[in-house]
């Protein structure tokens, strides 16, 4: 019997826990995906020594000439310039359909060129988060009371890292 009533016990502390563990996982694999979209695209544009562009999710940050119009609004998707044709390198990531996981604000459309150095679409300034004050993406767990943030940033064009700054409202 007491061997029972330790048991409830232990279940009833370990099931919250676990599900907030679980959440906690989804949210760093959402980030994660998003860092590898980044990633890819920035190494695919110095394989090919041409553009390639990470998506936003704004049909107006992508831009509309031809890697901006592929994009549409597929967040995280990853489009590679092969002469006039926007060929797609990587589908949005599927851990952003995760019904928990929430993109807070507008993901930022990057283009990678051939020495591997990102820019916003159209601008000749590398792309920085440190200057403009905003993330590549933000994304955000539901599901999760605190620590449910994470920001990607980028540096100078290349260097990118993710953080997690604070507990925020999910949409």
């Amino acid at each position: 019997m007491i061997t029972l009533a330790v048991a409830a016990i232990l279940t009833l502390i370990a099931v919250p826990s676990f599900s907030n563990m679980i959440n906690s996982n989804r949210l760093t694999t959402a980030t994660n995906a998003m860092v590898g979209a980044l990633n890819s695209a920035r190494m695919e544009a110095i394989k090919r020594n041409g553009s390639v562009q990470f998506c936003s999710n704004a049909a107006a940050t992508n831009t509309s000439d031809t890697l901006g119009t592929a994009c549409a609004t597929n967040a995280g998707a990853v489009f590679v310039l092969t002469g006039t044709t926007a060929t797609q390198l990587l589908a949005a990531p599927s851990a952003l359909s995760i019904p928990s996981i929430q993109v807070r604000g507008t993901v930022a459309a990057i283009r990678f060129n051939g020495t591997g150095l990102g820019y916003a679409p159209g601008s000749t300034t590398p792309f920085d988060t440190t200057t403009t004050g905003n993330a590549v993406v933000e994304l955000c767990s539901t599901a999760l009371k605190s620590n449910n943030d994470i920001k990607v940033n980028m540096a100078t064009g290349s260097i990118i890292t993710s953080s997690s700054p604070a507990t925020v409202t999910c949409p």
